[in-house]
């Protein structure tokens, strides 16, 4: 007999017996048995680079053991850094950035405001039915789940080319390279891209023109369909890098699985003022619906900044905006599996995480710098929801 498992989303801290570390996590069990698990993991110690990362590390562990988990079901660890010319060389040499392991590792340059010199976000699946379908493709984790193939992929750049638009060009065009070689296209099986720019105020409109040439030449329009995605500032350890790109992808999606999601009245259209990304989609599956909330800022209809020079007002406004978005997918702030908030000014973030902990004690979430596209946006946050959906006829995740 088939064991039917409840459908539920959980977030909770896990208490630590260290206190050297912060655990938070969220899990989402569906009815097929497959577990999803967010985890967002920081250091309470100073010191130097590799204490914090032991710490992170130590607590990684645990909060597997904890859960009766292990590295088998690694499917994505980021690590925000602050300072990757002189830490990549070290994360790379740890063995969570083990290039052998079935596991995909994205390198971003976005100091921990909260604490720190590192953060681990760390994406984690278990099935019931045993052992998972994965390997490694370069960088990208391909995972099989029945008629789906899930595609991750980390640290795309171009170190040679001299500005933000030809690093841009060059990274989509290997991007739907390995994409057509896997009977994929990037507007029909692309869920989620995140684009990192060095310096953004001046390097971000390089990024806007080539994506939207690029997205314009391969049917993404208006009309069609663009990708969630947030840009904002992130360095390599690379000075030459000044764009970066991870990005996910799914091979066999049905058509009428990913729906794009508007809130009209809270948010505009992008392409009123020249950018090309979707606010937010919803992908379905047999058993549940996951809501990549694009990176959102403090905006109105008309693409106006609203609350400017007030941080909080501003996250007061984005929060409304991506409780918005949600609600076009019949959901609310309480799906939110985890939430990355970016803020231009580090010293708002004391007084950020203070009403976001408040208001969401549970959720996983990272605060770190990451200045916005436009200088007069003083934070931005994007999130990832689950929801429980029921639909026979629709794949399993």
């Amino acid at each position: 007999m088939k064991t039917i498992h409840p459908i539920h989303l959980v977030k909770a801290s896990i208490p630590y017996i260290s206190d050297e570390a912060s655990i938070h996590a969220a899990s989402f069990v569906g009815r097929e048995g497959l577990t999803e698990y967010h985890f967002m993991i920081q250091p309470n110690v100073s010191g130097d680079f590799e204490l914090q990362l032991e710490r992170v590390a130590e607590a990684y562990t645990y909060a597997l053991s904890h859960l009766g988990l292990n590295q088998d079901g690694a499917v994505l660890r980021r690590f925000f850094c602050s300072d990757p010319a002189n830490q990549q060389a070290i994360l790379e040499a740890h063995p969570l950035a083990d290039v052998e392991a079935p596991c995909v590792v994205s390198f971003v340059g976005q100091p921990p405001l909260t604490g720190g010199k590192v953060a681990l976000w760390a994406y984690h699946v278990q099935s019931a039915e045993g052992r998972l379908k994965k390997r490694r493709i370069g960088h990208t984790l391909e995972l099989e789940r029945g008629k789906l193939t899930h595609y991750w992929t980390t640290n795309l750049v171009d170190a040679s080319a001299p500005d933000s638009y030809v690093q841009t060009q060059t990274i989509f065009e290997d991007y739907i390279h390995f994409l057509e070689q896997h009977g994929m296209t990037l507007s029909l099986d692309v869920v989620r891209t995140w684009l990192y720019v060095r310096d953004v105020d001046s390097n971000y409109q390089g990024l806007v023109d080539a994506r939207r040439e690029l997205f314009l030449e391969h049917g993404l329009t208006p009309q069609t369909n663009y990708i969630a995605s947030t840009g904002i500032e992130g360095r390599s350890a690379q000075a030459a890098v000044k764009v970066s790109m991870d990005a996910y992808a799914v091979a066999g999606l049905l058509p009428d699985q990913i729906r794009f999601l508007h809130a009209p009245n809270h948010l505009g259209p992008t392409h009123m003022y020249g950018v090309s990304f979707e606010r937010a989609t919803a992908t379905r599956y047999r058993d549940r619906q996951h809501i990549y909330i694009s990176g959102t800022a403090s905006i109105n209809p008309a693409g106006d900044i609203v609350h400017e020079g007030d941080v909080l007002g501003q996250l007061e406004r984005t929060l409304l905006n991506i409780e918005a978005l949600l609600r076009d997918a019949s959901a609310t702030l309480d799906a939110v599996a985890h939430f990355i908030v970016y803020l231009r000014d580090p010293d708002d973030a004391t007084r950020v995480n203070d009403v976001l902990k408040a208001r969401f004690p549970e959720t996983p979430m990272v605060i770190v710098w990451g200045p916005v596209c436009r200088p007069g946006w003083l934070i931005e946050v994007e999130a990832i929801a689950i929801t429980p959906y029921d639909d026979a006829a629709l794949p399993v995740y």
